[in-house]
């Protein structure tokens, strides 16, 4: 499979970047879109050119880390898959494929296609912990009941791996369906509603301070999620936002 490839190119933050054309050909199916960067990176470092930057690391659609906008979608035309999930069976021989970093200001590029989500570690952090018990009293798993369908939702939540997807797929650049899903996953348990209120007001505020955008309902964050994370999360992060408000 040939393919023509338009990358951005970018030093380093406060350099000034620009889209540049790699052809490229030998590209199988079965490659995930990574190995076909690596490819071409391994042949841009036989030319003696620089090869291109981009995040990656289980390469197993856990980490989050391989963001990438692919031909103006978070992560490409597949869907529920992360970057490094995508083969390149999704594409037809000759295309020309545009990718380029996350575009959002709290996502400023470092180089090239590998952009600084510091913003949604600081926005987790903003949270704090769940309080436990850690005098040596440990208390068993199955003595606080959980309702299943509570646990489920919470687990759906937790699935979250923090790409920021949702981000670039949103025209404002909102954070909101991340943070309602880590707001989510321990709000809906009862080991959660100790902290409740200072959690969801705390990290409703450190997104508003790292610039994300305001959330408009569009539904495309959800649409774009590899992971599926539901728009309900939203709403339930503004109930436990609302609640929090008046309780303080």
């Amino acid at each position: 499979m040939k393919l023509t490839l338009k990358i951005w190119r970018q030093e380093n933050a406060s350099a000034k970047g620009n889209m540049q054309t790699y052809p490229i050909d030998g590209v199988e199916g079965d490659m995930s879109f990574l190995e076909m960067l690596d490819v071409l990176n391994e042949q841009l470092i036989n030319k003696g050119e620089e090869p291109v930057v981009f995040d990656h690391d289980c390469r197993e659609g856990i980490c989050g880390s391989c963001s990438l906008q692919i031909n103006g979608e978070p992560h490409g035309p597949d869907r529920l898959v992360t970057t490094c999930q995508l083969h390149m069976r999704k594409f037809n021989d000759g295309d020309t494929i545009v990718i380029e970093p996350f575009r959002a200001k709290a996502f400023p590029v470092i180089k090239d296609l590998m952009v600084d989500r510091g913003a949604f570690d600081r926005i987790q952090q903003a949270g704090g912990y769940v309080s436990v018990n850690t005098s040596g009293n440990t208390i068993d798993a199955n003595a606080i009941p959980v309702e299943k369908e509570l646990a489920d939702e919470a687990f759906n939540a937790a699935t979250c791996i923090g790409c920021g997807a949702c981000v670039a797929a949103c025209k404002n650049a909102s954070a909101m369906l991340f943070t309602s899903a880590k707001v989510s996953q321990y709000a809906l348990l009862p080991q959660g509603r100790v902290e409740a209120t200072t959690r969801v007001l705390n990290m409703v505020e450190q997104m508003d301070k790292e610039g994300f955008g305001n959330c408009t309902n569009t539904g495309a964050c959800e649409v774009e999620c590899p992971k599926g994370i539901s728009l309900e999360n939203i709403a339930r992060m503004n109930r436990e936002y609302l609640s929090a408000s008046l309780k303080g």
